[in-house]
Parts: C-alpha cells; sequence; structure tokens
C-alpha cells in the first residue's frame, strides 16, 4: 500500500485523479508545469532541513518552496479559470501553456540562485545576475498579462450562475492588483540604494520588498515579512490569493439554503461587495507599507482606516440581508409565501360571491 492510499480514502483519490486526468486533456504543458511545482515542495522542505545556508537572514531554500507552492496553485486555478471562457480555443491553449513555461521557469532559475548562494530578485551584482533578474520580470510581466486578458475574458463569459460568475471576475481582477503591486518593488533603487551608488559603491540590487529598512532584517516566520518597516509582500500575497477567495465566496452564496432566502441580484450584491472589501483590504495593506510601516505595527490611521473599512462591510452586509429577507424570498420562507397557502376552493368562492356569479351568468 502506497503512501497516498494511507494519507487519501479511495473516493478522494478517484476524484483527484479524474481532475488530473481532465487537466492533463485540457492542455498537458500546464498541468506538467504544475504538477511539477507540487512535486518540488517535499524535495525543497528536505533541502531546507539539512542545508544550514542563509540567503538574506532567511533559510536559503525557503524562497524556492514558497514559490513551488504558491506556482502549483496559481497554475491549477489559472486553468480552472480558463474553462470557463468559451470558444477561442487556441489562445486558451497558448496563455494556459505560456503560463505554465513562465512559473516553472521563474522556479527554476530561484532555484539555480540557491544553488550558487545568491539572491534572484533585485541582483544587479554580476552582468550574469542582472540577466537572470531581468528575464524573472520579463516572464512575471507575461503572467500578470495573461492574467488581465483573462478577466477580461471572464467580464464578458454569460454563465448560468451570474452570482459565481462576478465572484470569478472579482478574484481575476483582484489577484491582477496583487501582480501589480509586486512592480512597485521594482521602481528604482531605494533611498538606500540610491544614498551608495552616489558614494560610489557598486550597485548590487535595485530594488527591493521591504521599505523603510534594508531586505534582509527580522521578519514573520516563514514568509519573511519585515517586523521593522513596511514589506510589499504582504499586499502582494493578499491580492493575488483573492484569485480563490472571491470564487470561493461566490460558491458559498449558491448554497441552496441562502438562495431559498436570497434573490440572486441580492448575492451578486453581495459578492460584489466581499470583492470591493478585499480589493480595499489589500490597498490598504499597500499604503500601509509605502509608509514603512510593518504589517504588524499599524499605527492611528491605519488602525482608523481598517476599523472604517470593517465598519462599512459589516453595515453594508446587514443592509443587503435586511432587505433581501424582507422581501418575498424570505417571506415564503417565514410562511408567508405563495408555497404556504391553502389550495384554492371553488365551491367556497361561489358560496361567498353568488351575486357576482349571476351577474356574470347574465
Amino acid at each position: 500500500m502506497g503512501c497516498s492510499a494511507i494519507l487519501l480514502p479511495a473516493r478522494a483519490r478517484v476524484e483527484i485523479s479524474s481532475l488530473v486526468r481532465r487537466a492533463w486533456a485540457f492542455n498537458r504543458l500546464v498541468t506538467l508545469a504544475g504538477l511539477l511545482h507540487l512535486a518540488l515542495i517535499p524535495l525543497f522542505v528536505v533541502a531546507w532541513l539539512v542545508d544550514p545556508r542563509a540567503i538574506l537572514g532567511q533559510p536559503a531554500w525557503i524562497k524556492p518552496l514558497k514559490f513551488a507552492i504558491s506556482g502549483g496553485i496559481y497554475l491549477f486555478t489559472f486553468l480552472w479559470l480558463l474553462s470557463y471562457v468559451r470558444g477561442f480555443p487556441r489562445i486558451k491553449q497558448f496563455a494556459a501553456g505560456a503560463a505554465g513555461v513562465a512559473l516553472l521557469a521563474e522556479t527554476g532559475l530561484i532555484t539555480m540562485q540557491v544553488v550558487r548562494g545568491t539572491t534572484s530578485h533585485f541582483n544587479v551584482s554580476s552582468a550574469f545576475d542582472g540577466a537572470v533578474f531581468g528575464v524573472m520580470g520579463g516572464f512575471i510581466v507575461m503572467v500578470a498579462t495573461l492574467n488581465l486578458l483573462l478577466g477580461i475574458a471572464l467580464f464578458f463569459q454569460r454563465l448560468p450562475d451570474p452570482v459565481f460568475a462576478w465572484g470569478l471576475r472579482w478574484g481575476v481582477l483582484i489577484s491582477f492588483v496583487g501582480m501589480a503591486i509586486a512592480f512597485l518593488m521594482t521602481s528604482g533603487p531605494t533611498p538606500q540604494q540610491q544614498a551608495r551608488m552616489e558614494a560610489g559603491e557598486p550597485a548590487t540590487a535595485i530594488g527591493a520588498h521591504a521599505v523603510g529598512v534594508e531586505d534582509g532584517g527580522p521578519g514573520l516566520p516563514f514568509v519573511g515579512w519585515s517586523t521593522e518597516g513596511g514589506d510589499l509582500r504582504a499586499p502582494h500575497f493578499v491580492g493575488l490569493h483573492g484569485m480563490q477567495a472571491l470564487p470561493l465566496v461566490g460558491w458559498l452564496l449558491g448554497w441552496p439554503a441562502i438562495r431559498r432566502r436570497l434573490s440572486t441580484g441580492h448575492r451578486v450584491v453581495l459578492v460584489s461587495l466581499w470583492g470591493v472589501g478585499y480589493l480595499a483590504l489589500t490597498l490598504l495593506l499597500t499604503w500601509q507599507a509605502l509608509r514603512g510601516q510593518s504589517i504588524i505595527a499599524p499605527d492611528g490611521a491605519t488602525w482608523a482606516a481598517l476599523l472604517g473599512l470593517m465598519g462599512s462591510f459589516i453595515l453594508g452586509v446587514g443592509l443587503i440581508l435586511a432587505h433581501g429577507l424582507a422581501i418575498a424570498p424570505g417571506r415564503r420562507s417565514l410562511g408567508f409565501g405563495p408555497r404556504n397557502m391553502p389550495p384554492f376552493d371553488m365551491q367556497h368562492a361561489r358560496a361567498l360571491y353568488p351575486k357576482q356569479r349571476k351577474q356574470h351568468q347574465n
């Protein structure tokens, strides 16, 4: 009995195998790239445990491990979302294959730099390192462009469930914003880097994750987000995973118990409110990071903005639910709708209105 047979019940193994076969039939290249990312996860975990080296203050193999996890999740999500786009078979095949190649190359280059014992992002310490970083940037621009085109295509698709459709659209839109935040990291040298360059020191890095502090300082476990200054990786992470969060919200709003109590229009407004709130949270975290403020040390302005956002969101949800439950679908569920009315009795009606019946006969 294999390890997978021990960890997963038979039904789950059959369902996973069916999903993989369907993904393979849709596009072999992106499916292979996604599976390779997942296969690299245990290998990188072992490398992390046996290799004591550190790069920028973190274990050397944490970065490729994080990219293997996020790359696998992104590729299979991207493939799943493409399945909702009707028509354009060649364009969909190109988009899927290009995304697979781009993220596989990205993870491969990051792994190569770890083997060499140096950084991958922002590294311009040599012509080769600068070229590696440039190639990585080109691949990410391509992935972001494909993501944007997917969002545009989904906007014009007429799906059977409009609530779930808006969950897909909001998710792709927010994930594109999350990707765009990454470009703030590469917009130019940081003030510290600029000062060293003006002092005549050779440039070793252009751009950074951190704001107000140097990369490589104290950070949160595993993710490494700075605990002393701003870090654009936090909003980048939150925004990027809107691609999974908002479709999940749209799916949950399609549960039968919710459908019986809220109209389609109310549920569309609800999923859109979730989308606006999630996008606002992503932008709030970006604003916090750009002010050089750690995600774990918000100041008064950040707290005020966060509480305002939460209050507005809760108020909006409350108003939508109150209005939705007050109209016909809610009244039916409470015993006031046509489903709960007694059957119409014609004999009883004739007895109540004999004059009207006679006049009608005359």
